[in-house]
């Protein structure tokens, strides 16, 4: 079955030429579009299409560099513009063989609708296709959308795209690493091989019975967990990050309550969770009003 061409829209109060220039302008588009490290126009030919050079890359000292020709620009009568696109690489290591598309601004009121639409032809045969369907092209549509609301920001807040990425990253990187140590300590130290000190600790702070502190250590084991795996979902960590700045101190002297001793040992819960309170504070900060690929429309 053949894939839907990937479409996004999204409505962005702002001057059509800056708008234009913002989409337009290689030094200005490849700041805010995620799909591109750099963008270069050749040397115009005259009634040839503008011809450039683009390079994507992917990590690990690695790039996918291609070529691209702007097809046609239409400008119509009722302000709207049209910007057609045809691209593609040589490299077989793309995923991406051959493709085109459009962008459309149409001004509506005091905004301006900007949408795409795009498809492409992919390498590898039918690997290719199911590598396509099933991770890349919803991956290449996520981060198209993502790049349009982080021009939108652009264009209407003055946030520079470079701010909003190390925002937007900076955060899911904290996000996994609480998501790492919450299910790691409800899993490992109360759940698999429950730890002694965590029972005792749990059997001295609220004096219940051994039988009763390791029933409660198993619970707070998955309670743990669940608490870990909600930073892994798609949504604002702000409440979150909140929530720990809350949490992590009463959590602090607890700890220290039930077992004084534990001041002097090499991984304290002093400084431990003084690291964490620290973290989520960051965190909180930067995971404000995050650009995010939800704010597009992606069907026509």
């Amino acid at each position: 079955m053949k894939n839907k061409p990937i479409y996004v829209e999204l409505s962005i109060h702002s001057d059509m030429d800056k708008l234009w220039d913002a989409t337009q302008i290689p030094a200005l588009h490849s700041q805010w579009d995620l799909r591109f490290s750099s963008i270069t126009y050749l040397p115009k030919i005259e009634n040839e299409p503008q011809h450039f050079l683009y390079k994507t890359n992917i990590g690990f000292g690695l790039n996918v560099q291609g070529w691209g020709k702007s097809i046609g620009a239409f400008h119509s009568d009722d302000g709207s513009r049209t910007s057609s696109l045809h691209f593609g690489t040589d490299q077989k290591m793309s995923i991406i063989k051959e493709g085109k598309g459009y962008w459309k601004y149409k001004p509506e009121r005091n905004e301006i609708t900007f949408l795409t639409q795009y498809d492409y032809k992919v390498n590898f045969g039918k690997a290719g296709v199911f590598f396509d369907t099933v991770l890349f092209r919803p991956l290449i549509g996520w981060a198209t959308a993502l790049s349009f609301d982080v021009l939108k920001r652009w264009l209407e807040k003055e946030e520079a795209p470079a701010f909003q990425y190390i925002r937007f990253f900076s955060t899911w990187l904290i996000s996994f690493l609480f998501f790492f140590i919450w299910t790691y300590h409800g899993a490992v130290p109360k759940i698999l091989f429950m730890h002694p000190e965590e029972v005792s600790m749990t059997k001295s702070l609220l004096s219940l019975t051994m039988n009763q502190a390791s029933a409660l250590v198993a619970i707070t084991g998955i309670a743990e967990i669940l608490f870990g795996l909600l930073w892994l979902l798609p949504f604002n960590k702000v409440r979150l990050f909140g929530l720990q700045i809350m949490v992590f101190p009463p959590l602090t002297f607890s700890a220290i309550l039930a077992e004084p001793s534990n001041l002097i040992h090499p991984f304290s819960p002093l400084t431990y969770n003084a690291a964490l309170f620290i973290l989520s504070i960051i965190g909180y900060i930067v995971s404000r009003d995050l650009p995010t690929a939800k704010s597009c429309k992606r069907k026509r």
